[in-house]
C-alpha cells in the first residue's frame, strides 16, 4: 500500500490532528470532528490509524546495526525526579573521545522514532544520548495514546532539572570530548531553548525543530548558537516566532531559522503522514553541519 502523505488529507484535519497530538483535544473529540473529513467509506478511526506513526516501517538503524554501540543508562538528578534513565549510542569501536548530542522528545516520551534518531546521531560520528522524561512515571508505555495520557502527569519543573542533569552527564561521558549539542523536536525543541538559556557554555549548539519559545527575559542568557527549523503550517508555534527573534537579536545571540515552505509541524519525524522527505533531508544536513561546525 502506498504510504499516505500530508498532501492525502485536508489541512484542517492535520491542524486539528496537532491539536490532538498536543493535548488540546482528547481522543474522543478528535473522532468526533474528524467524522466530517470521513468519507468513501473511510471512517475517524481509521483517519487516526492513518495519521498515527508507524515505527518500524521508517526505522533507519537497527538497534543490532554492528555501526554503533547501545545502552540504556540510569542517572541521578537530584533537583528533578531522583533518578532518571536515558538512550545512550555511540559508534562502534571508535578511537578517541567523541562530541556529544543530547536528544530530546516530543510529548511522548522516549519512543521508538526518537531512539532511532538518536542511533543516526551515533552513525554519523556522535555519542548521542536521549533521556526519557517518562522514566519517573514508569518509562515510555509502549503507546502513543497512552504516553500522551501520562505526559500532563509529569511535574514540568522536576523534569526541567533532568534536562538540565542529562547534559551534565552526557558532557561528563568518559567517550565524549566535553562538546555537547542538543537537538529536540516539539516539546524537545522548547527543551533546547528552555536548556540554551539554563546552561551556558556547558552547551555549544542548539537545533530546536518546531519548539516553542524560552521565556523571553532569560534569553540574554544564551551563550549557544541556535539554529531554529520551522514548518511554514504551524501557527500554533510560529506565532511566537517573531517576538523571540527580536529577543535574540537584542541580546546579539547567534541564531539562524529555516522555515521549510509547505510542510506541517512534525515534518522531520519520518514515521507518520506529516513527515516530508525534501524538507527533512535538508534540514538534517543542516543540523549535522551545524553540530559539526560547532560541537566537533
Amino acid at each position: 500500500m502506498e504510504r499516505k502523505t500530508a498532501h492525502d488529507f485536508d489541512q484542517d484535519l492535520l491542524i486539528l490532528f496537532d491539536a490532538y497530538v498536543h493535548g488540546g483535544i482528547d481522543r474522543r473529540t478528535f473522532l468526533d470532528r474528524a467524522s466530517k473529513y470521513a468519507v468513501g467509506g473511510v471512517t475517524a478511526m481509521m483517519l487516526l490509524e492513518q495519521l498515527s506513526p508507524k515505527f518500524l516501517e521508517a526505522q533507519q538503524v537497527a538497534p543490532t546495526d554492528e555501526r554503533i554501540t547501545q545502552e540504556y543508562v540510569e542517572y541521578p538528578s537530584p533537583n528533578g525526579y531522583g533518578t532518571m534513565r536515558g538512550y545512550l549510542t555511540k559508534p562502534a569501536g571508535a578511537a578517541g573521545k567523541r562530541p556529544g548530542v543530547l536528544v530530546i522528545h516530543e510529548n511522548r516520551g522516549l519512543n521508538p522514532h526518537i531512539e532511532d534518531i538518536t542511533r543516526r546521531l551515533a552513525v554519523d560520528g556522535f555519542v548521542a544520548f536521549a533521556p526519557d522524561a517518562l522514566f519517573p512515571l514508569g518509562g515510555y508505555p509502549g503507546d502513543e495514546d497512552k504516553a500522551r495520557e501520562v505526559f500532563p502527569k509529569l511535574d514540568q519543573a522536576k523534569t526541567r532539572e533532568d534536562f538540565v542533569a542529562a547534559c551534565g552527564v552526557l558532557k561528563a561521558r568518559p567517550e565524549c570530548t566535553g562538546k555537547i549539542g542538543a537537538v529536540g523536536f516539539c516539546y524537545g525543541g522548547g527543551m533546547v531553548n528552555f536548556l540554551a538559556t539554563r546552561v551556558g557554555r556547558d552547551l555549544s549548539a542548539g537545533v530546536a525543530y518546531y519548539g516553542s519559545s524560552p521565556n523571553l527575559e532569560d534569553v540574554p542568557k544564551i551563550t549557544a548558537p541556535l539554529m531554529i527549523q520551522s514548518a511554514e503550517n504551524d501557527p500554533r508555534i510560529n506565532a511566537s516566532w517573531p517576538a523571540f527573534e527580536e529577543a535574540l537579536k537584542a541580546a546579539k545571540v547567534p541564531y539562524e531559522r529555516h522555515l521549510y515552505p509547505g510542510t506541517q509541524h512534525g515534518f522531520n519525524n519520518d514515521t507518520t503522514p506529516r513527515y516530508d522527505a525534501a524538507a527533512a533531508k535538508l534540514s538534517w544536513d543542516r543540523t549535522l553541519a551545524f553540530f559539526r561546525k560547532h560541537v566537533g
